[in-house]
């Protein structure tokens, strides 16, 4: 799914070269060039290291092809035409496995291919359904385990699915509150979470026949989550913030119910991810994320790998995508800010090194912007922390801007390539991206911050940043639009009707314009933290005047800027009656609001045709109002 922005072409080539950026005057990349599907991504090797997987666009969609190593030609294994496929994975040396949904509606459906090419068959063709990925069970032949709502749109089951046959086999029916499910290296179904919207309980068992007990329960404000079991199948790692601020990696104690050993931990930020070897069965290290992405190794071996393959990619964020069973032929992705990167392949034996394809060839790095790590201090005194994109040539001063607030709320944004942000920044704009209060990966305390705080302090976050652009001499008062998507829209309505002043103009993609809609709406799979959305965002009884405050759509009459809106038809998450209620009120009043409606997407534009025509259109609304340069 895109991240959120839009722009396209042609409209002010009029507009005066001098005003603009040594960058943007440099010569304009085409949109389509930011926004056009890869040339290959999503590379995976087969569990006896002899083919190699990848995405490639055929018929305007991403499909999946497979290749012999060593050989010069490709199979095609599916035929997609209707959807992009984002996900997949090998069952095994000969069969592929890929998720793929209906118009946007987030009912994946799971499918299944032979590597040589045979017609891909629907494992899960249930109406309605949707399936997720509970263990690929790499060592049992034929067998995955999968969720899937089935009987009750609320609640995800556990099958054993064989995916030679179709045959479908309950292991573990929800009981009406489980919100995961999680096995250990045998591929047992052995932890659950537990959830009554606000409390989070850990549940845990011995052996698969055994009933689940109970180890701890906690408000959802402190978590101990699963990552995996030890190697023993006996302790649990886990990510944890019980009685702390940050989250750190632990040994959990079933028998005891209590960490045992702390593994890593980082002062400032949370920790997620632990590595682990699964054929020497060590953990290798973990990784956490300051201004940057950053590694911590445990293991002298791994350590060493990331050594030699950053010695041989200088300058570039390296990671290891996808490994062999005997983990000696590794494939691996180098990028940075001002590229997607490429993907490569690495035989340890052999030192045999080469590259397997550029993700777009056709973006010159060398004329994309930097983005560079800044910070600011909120009016209450609280460190926000984001990304400033330049355009390249600049000299920062008194510019066009784009306040790109991001989704979630729960979310991040980080360093690297952003095709929307480049896009802009090309166009003679700069980007800022900040993390505002309630964005994760800062510990529970930033992260609370924000609860209830949907157009008050979280709005003041993106606001203070505006006026630090303006203070900075970097941002031209009369000339800042704001972009976003999903809550990242909700924030652009948000400026537009509560700082009705600072903006130029604003584009809401999939936002959200009334709170109380979007708490009545939310998909039933989600019904099971209802509960700890209204702590999150508010009740819509308890705090109706709080929600009625934040709701931009009771606010209209504030609104003065130009709005650009792109919907979704079919969005699970932000349904087009969001976007509807914010155009119609608009227009009542003759506010100048522009409306596209994909009726073939979902909570984003997937299909590369629908994202031409957004950025398209959006390049065209962000030159006439902020006098950025388009084609």
């Amino acid at each position: 799914m895109m991240k959120s922005i839009l722009l396209g072409t042609a409209v002010l080539l009029l507009f005066s070269l001098l005003s603009l950026p040594a960058g943007a005057a440099g010569g304009l990349i085409p949109m389509e060039d930011f926004f056009r599907n890869p040339d290959r991504s999503g590379f995976q090797i087969s569990p006896d290291g002899t083919r190699i997987s990848w995405r490639e666009s055929w018929e305007r969609r991403m499909n999946i092809f497979v290749q012999e190593i060593g050989e010069e030609t490709a199979t095609r294994i599916t035929s997609a035409t209707e959807r992009d496929i984002l996900a997949y994975f090998w069952a095994g040396n000969d069969r592929i496995l890929y998720l793929q949904d209906s118009g946007g509606d987030e009912n994946y459906h799971l499918y299944g291919v032979d590597a040589g090419g045979s017609e891909a068959r629907d494992l899960t063709p249930f109406k309605g359904v949707r399936v997720s990925i509970v263990d690929r069970l790499e060592d049992i032949e034929d067998e995955v385990l999968i969720g899937m709502n089935r009987r009750d749109p609320r609640l995800f089951d556990v099958y054993r699915l064989n995916i030679a046959t179709g045959e479908l086999t309950l292991i573990e029916e929800n009981p009406g509150d489980i919100e995961e499910w999680m096995t250990d290296h045998d591929g047992k179904l052995r932890v659950a979470i537990r959830t009554d919207g606000v409390n989070r309980s850990l549940l845990y068992r011995d052996r698969e026949d055994y009933p689940f007990r109970t180890l701890l329960t906690t408000d959802f404000r402190e978590s101990v989550s699963p990552l995996f079991f030890t190697f023993d199948n006996k302790k649990l790692y886990v990510s944890s913030n019980l009685g702390r601020n940050t989250s750190a990696i632990f040994v959990f104690d079933p028998e005891k119910a209590a960490h045992e050993e702390l593994v890593f931990e980082h002062p400032e930020v949370d920790v997620y991810a632990l590595f682990r070897s699964k054929k020497r069965k060590v953990i290798t290290g973990t990784g956490y994320t300051t201004d940057r992405f950053r590694y911590h190794f445990f293991d002298e071996e791994r350590a060493t790998l990331q050594k030699e393959l950053e010695s041989r990619l200088p300058g570039y964020e390296v990671t290891v995508t996808s490994m062999n069973k005997e983990e000696d032929k590794v494939l691996l992705h180098a990028g940075s800010d001002r590229t997607q990167g490429a993907y490569y392949f690495f035989d340890m034996k052999t030192k045999d090194f080469r590259k397997l394809a550029d993700l777009s060839p056709w973006l010159p790095e060398e004329r994309l912007a930097p983005m560079k790590p800044v910070q600011y201090t909120a009016r209450d005194g609280l460190t926000i922390h984001g990304y400033l994109t330049l355009p390249a040539g600049s000299d920062g001063k008194n510019l066009p801007v784009v306040i790109n607030p991001h989704g979630g709320p729960w979310a991040r944004d980080s360093w690297g390539y952003d095709s929307e942000v480049q896009f802009l920044a090309n166009r003679g704009l700069a980007v800022l991206q900040m993390n505002f209060r309630s964005s994760t990966g800062y510990g529970r305390a930033f992260w609370e911050a924000g609860f209830k705080q949907w157009g008050r302090a979280m709005q003041d976050d993106i606001t203070d940043g505006v006026q630090w652009l303006i203070e900075q001499g970097i941002a031209d008062p009369e000339r800042i639009g704001i972009y976003g998507g999903s809550y990242g829209g909700y924030a652009v309505l948000a400026g537009l009707a509560f700082t009705p002043d600072l903006y130029a103009c604003g584009v809401d993609y999939v936002g959200v314009s009334n709170i109380f809609t979007l708490l009545e709406t939310i998909p039933p799979y989600w019904e099971l933290g209802r509960q700890m959305l209204y702590e999150q965002i508010g009740h819509p009884e308890k705090d109706r005047d709080l929600l009625k405050a934040a709701s931009p759509v009771f606010h209209a009459d504030n609104i003065r800027a130009p709005l650009f809106v792109a919907q979704g038809a079919n969005d699970p998450r932000v349904k087009k009656a969001e976007s509807d209620q914010i155009v119609e009120a608009l227009r009542k009043r003759g506010v100048d609001v522009e409306y596209m409606v994909k009726d073939n997407e979902g909570h984003g534009f997937l299909n590369e045709e629908n994202r031409f025509d957004f950025y398209r259109a959006m390049e065209r609304f962000l030159a006439k109002h902020l006098g950025s340069l388009a084609e």
